[in-house]
């Protein structure tokens, strides 16, 4: 994976980009699993980026979804055993 944020919001911690390698659009999120901190990141429609790009607060509300793991189904990245929780 190689991502390549487009957007970042410092005070949500999230941030809105594309895999420079896949073309996936993602949004994601630094997590920690007290080894080492990470980022999940989470599958996006052309149509959710652009929304989310133009609307941030939209982006924000998908991203604690997220937070609260009800779109793991989403994850380009599948996490270990010893998955991190948000920071």
């Amino acid at each position: 994976m190689n991502p390549r944020d487009e957007f970042v919001s410092r005070t949500e911690r999230f941030s809105l980009g594309v895999d420079a390698d896949s073309g996936e659009r993602y949004a994601s999120f630094p997590v920690s699993n007290g080894v080492v901190d990470y980022e999940e990141y989470y599958r996006l429609t052309a149509e959710q980026y652009a929304r989310f790009l133009a609307d941030p607060t939209a982006a924000l509300a998908f991203v604690e979804e997220c937070r609260r793991h009800e779109h793991d189904d989403l994850l380009l990245q599948q996490p270990g055993w010893n998955r991190g929780t948000p920071v």
